[in-house]
């Protein structure tokens, strides 16, 4: 079992790569009628929704997420609270920022906010979902299933995944992220969370590979 302090490989790496490559949709930003701020532990979410806002790419933004072991000691008050407080910081007004502080994974995440959304008179028909860069595909997938009547645009931070590592600070559990990432991208459109998602050979391989190392702390059980 590989562990924290295992040293890890170039091929690990290189597969770990591969499928976060394949994570990121490489979407082009369009302006959108509202952008959906994916809560989590990364507080770069909010910020790079920030800089969107700022950019002009929408004039409302949604940030949402309640608590989860990961993101509980640093957003006690919760994933959506706290985002909003960052980019209220950083200048976004607090009249363009709308708060669900209740949903506890990826579904709730897009379906609370269609309802909060509804709640405050706005259907829109565009939507800029800003997420980890590691977790675009799933987003995507989950809005394909979850609201469909949308277009959806994907947007994260633009970062090499040795510079994501740096500001984590754990390698093995990044990668340990990327391999569930992708066994959910897998297995949640068998259980009608997301829709199908096209897995080339080459990023089954290496998903293979990584968890036959041991990169297995974040898969579902």
């Amino acid at each position: 079992m590989t562990t924290a302090n295992t040293a890890i490989t170039d091929q690990n790496r290189a597969d770990a790569h591969l499928i976060w490559n394949y994570h990121q949709m490489g979407h082009e930003l369009n302006a959108c009628d509202v952008a959906i701020g994916l809560g989590s532990h990364d507080l770069g979410v909010a910020e790079h929704a920030a800089k969107l806002y700022h950019d002009g790419l929408f004039p409302l933004l949604v940030f949402t997420g309640a608590t989860s072991p990961t993101s509980a000691a640093r957003f006690p008050r919760g994933e959506a609270v706290h985002y909003r407080e960052r980019a209220l910081q950083l200048g976004v007004p607090d009249d363009a920022i709308l708060v669900e502080p209740d949903a506890a994974n990826t579904g709730d995440n897009i379906r609370l906010s269609c309802l909060l959304l509804d709640k405050h008179g706005i259907v829109p028909t565009t939507v800029l979902v800003v997420s980890k860069p590691y977790m675009q595909r799933r987003a995507f997938a989950t809005c394909g299933a979850v609201w469909p009547e949308v277009d959806v645009v994907c947007a994260s931070e633009e970062l090499a995944l040795a510079d994501y590592v740096r500001s984590i600070g754990d390698e093995k559990l990044v990668i340990d992220m990327l391999v569930g990432d992708l066994q959910r991208v897998v297995e949640y459109p068998k259980l009608g969370f997301a829709t199908d998602q096209h897995v080339p050979v080459g990023v089954t391989e290496a998903y293979d590979r990584l968890l036959e190392g041991g990169f297995d702390s974040r898969l579902l059980r």
